[in-house]
């Protein structure tokens, strides 16, 4: 079979074509179709969802969290945390790092939500459901980035991980 095709300056010339077989394009959709189960399955493994609206009881965790920061009660966020938070840092380093925090950027004005992700993971550190919600704060001193890793454990809301990130700090 022959086609005729013109290049931009109008010169044509006869090019044969053939059809590819059925057979040939059945392989090809099927190898397609295997790279594209093997892409969800890989991704299956530690599912992310953005969100646009924080679950309630997710909210009022990070509310009584964010009100010990603001009083001052470490001990009691330290004894609430998730195993996680107890695994990364001491009794006395949570202490240092709060009072440090409050020394150089003072107390939360306001925050507005930046990203709020659900995930739900097979496996590492945040297995099962977490919350990694990110706020842009203003404090008393200063502006910066505060990031809540919340876990779900025993039906529970529990901090595994809190990050400040603000020039201030620097």
């Amino acid at each position: 079979m022959a086609d005729e095709r013109c290049n931009l300056k109008g010169k044509c010339h006869k090019v044969d074509s053939y059809p590819l077989p059925n057979a040939f394009r059945s392989v090809c959709f099927v190898q397609l179709l295997f790279v594209g189960l093997l892409f969800l399955s890989a991704t299956a493994c530690g599912l992310k969802t953005e969100r646009r609206s924080i679950p309630a009881e997710v909210e009022a965790a990070i509310n009584a969290i964010s009100e010990d920061i603001a009083t001052d009660r470490y001990e009691k966020i330290y004894n609430e945390a998730s195993e996680l938070w107890r695994q990364d840092a001491s009794l006395e380093q949570s202490i240092s790092a709060f009072k440090a925090l409050g020394t150089r950027l003072g107390k939360v004005e306001s925050r507005a939500v930046h990203s709020a992700t659900e995930q739900h993971n097979s496996g590492g550190p945040l297995k099962g459901d977490a919350f990694i919600i990110t706020y842009q704060t203003k404090f008393e001193k200063a502006s910066g980035m505060e990031t809540f890793t919340l876990v779900k454990r025993d039906n529970r809301w529990l901090l595994a991980r809190y990050f400040v990130n603000s020039t201030a700090l620097k």
